[in-house]
């Protein structure tokens, strides 16, 4: 039970956002008193727990870098080696004939696989060493808000009520969304898909399931299996994650549309789908005879937010705030976004700061940058199984983020006012060009077929983009240094906008710049052969 009855920070929520920012806060602010309530008892059940095991850059960072977990990661998780793509060819019985796009080799800026409940359990017991108190098997009854009292949160354990005050109220639990609902903050997104998800009790090896010289020569390493490896096909994709404990994430990603979540809803559904569509999957799980260690399914995954940060002491972190899509995994990201806000707006206002105007701002961001988020995926399902507009697709995504929103995290800049406020211009002006180019690419497949072919690449065989990553933890010395990067790295992107939207329409560039970009690009995204031209209009 509760040791007190006032706390400076209530966390409804010890699951990933929520132990990561009691650490967090523990670092930034080491005298502030911390209650978590969750309501798993610990340990949780490894493997088999929750999902959301893939991280990417601005998470890895954060986990590794920011809350200094890097040693821990590289212990007791396994290390990721980017995510790889498989696009649909002859009935996807042979991984090998299939186009792939992925790294050849281990990426610079380091990411890992992550075991959700081995991670958790970890972090429950780091944060209880820290002396912060973690109340399990705890659930939350009743929520009473006032700003200027303190925040009352009433919850149960073990059959006895407690009720304590925060000064802060911070909701970490998930799409459950306890402040949401309380306070009516749900906000309906366009993004209609959904997932099903089960772990198998041993390590699925795709390096063991082609032979040949050419196969083993792009991934010399025989590492694709760390990748989280998708494989993709007309509104849907396949995950495969290993996992630190000996297990393999599988998981079915689709459109409702296309591909009904009626026909994958159950193990045996599940598995007749993939015999369908997948069926070099469904044979590799079928064939061990052991059964999967869980089934779930998530059914319409995307959800908004009309705010996050309140200048009344309370915010909302991870799920429980809003959430967009799998593909790229972005969860670790907002977490790590949210929390610095989060860490950020207590600091100040324990310092005596008006925080009003900084809340406003870091709503506003943070909602902006989902927003942005969201667009990559809502209405681009259909594409995912057209090799060349995909394939496209990825390289401009992961261009985006390593160009502008990782570069700021990685600076530690989103939790800088001044500079947000300066470079909101830039920012504009980067989101209508990533708004442009999502439906450049949507009207791109609509006008083509998708193409046939066994092609290999990897994006970060295109200079700019291999540039962008392994820049990312580089120092920087000032802000106005940031600024000149930034600008330039927007100006690169309108050049690589260009020079896709000539690639699309099969035309030839204006300058000799976009040229330039165009020649690397044909040489590096999978486009067959032959392409037969195209005409689509509105796509300048």
């Amino acid at each position: 039970m509760p040791e007190r009855s006032q706390y400076d920070v209530v966390i409804t929520g010890g699951g990933l956002a929520g132990l990561t920012l009691a650490r967090q806060l523990r670092q930034t602010l080491p005298d502030l008193s911390l209650l978590v309530i969750e309501k798993h008892p610990f340990p949780v059940r490894e493997a088999a727990f929750k999902v959301g095991e893939s991280s990417v850059e601005i998470g890895a960072h954060y986990f590794g870098h920011v809350l200094g977990l890097r040693p821990y990661l590289e212990q007791a998780h396994l290390p990721k080696n980017g995510i790889r793509y498989f696009f649909t060819r002859h009935g996807n019985r042979d991984l090998g004939q299939r186009a792939e796009l992925g790294p050849r080799v281990p990426a610079e800026v380091p990411s890992w696989q992550l075991d959700r409940g081995r991670l958790e359990n970890s972090l429950a017991e780091m944060n209880r060493l820290d002396g912060i108190e973690v109340a399990d098997a705890s659930r939350v009854i009743s929520l009473e808000m006032n700003a200027v009292s303190g925040h009352r949160v009433t919850f149960e354990r073990a059959g006895q009520q407690s009720t304590v005050r925060g000064r802060w109220l911070v909701d970490a639990s998930g799409r459950g969304g306890l402040l949401k609902r309380h306070l009516g903050l749900a906000r309906a997104v366009d993004h209609n898909s959904n997932a099903a998800w089960f772990r198998v009790p041993y390590q699925i090896r795709i390096d063991d399931w082609v032979s040949g010289a050419d196969w083993a020569a792009f991934v010399p390493s025989r590492t694709r299996w760390l990748s989280t490896n998708h494989l993709m096909g007309r509104g849907y994709w396949v995950w495969l994650i290993p996992l630190g404990s000996g297990s393999t994430s599988v998981g079915i990603v689709a459109d409702d549309v296309l591909h009904p979540l009626a026909t994958y809803n159950r193990y045996e559904r599940a598995i007749e789908w993939l015999e369908r569509y997948e069926p070099q999957v469904a044979d590799v799980v079928t064939a061990s005879n052991e059964p999967a260690d869980d089934f779930l399914v998530l059914r319409h995954y995307a959800h908004g937010c009309q705010r996050v940060y309140s200048s009344e002491r309370w915010c909302l972190t991870g799920e429980a705030g809003a959430f967009t899509d799998p593909l790229y995994s972005p969860g670790s990201d907002f977490i790590g976004m949210s929390n610095d806000f989060i860490v950020d707006l207590i600091r100040r206002e324990l310092r005596g700061e008006p925080i009003d105007a900084v809340a406003e701002q870091y709503n506003r961001t943070y909602l902006l940058l989902f927003s942005a988020f969201l667009r990559i995926y809502s209405g681009q399902y259909r594409m995912m199984g057209n090799a060349q507009v995909m394939s496209a697709k990825i390289l401009w995504d992961n261009a985006c983020y390593w160009a502008i929103p990782a570069l700021i995290f990685f600076r530690r800049k989103f939790t800088d006012p001044v500079f947000l406020k300066a470079i909101d211009p830039l920012m504009q002006r980067f989101f209508f060009l990533h708004h442009r180019m999502q439906t450049m690419v949507r009207k791109w497949d609509e006008a083509v077929e998708p193409p046939a072919g066994d092609a290999r690449n990897d994006i970060l065989s295109v200079d700019l983009l291999r540039e962008w990553h392994r820049s990312l933890p580089q120092p920087i010395p000032d802000d106005a240094e940031l600024v000149q990067r930034l600008t330039a790295n927007l100006e690169r992107l309108e050049v690589l906008a260009s020079a896709l939207t000539c690639l699309a329409r099969e035309t030839e560039p204006g300058s000799p710049v976009v040229a330039e970009c165009l020649d690397q690009l044909r040489r590096s995204i999978l486009v067959p052969d032959s392409l037969a031209a195209v005409s689509l209009a509105g796509l300048g």
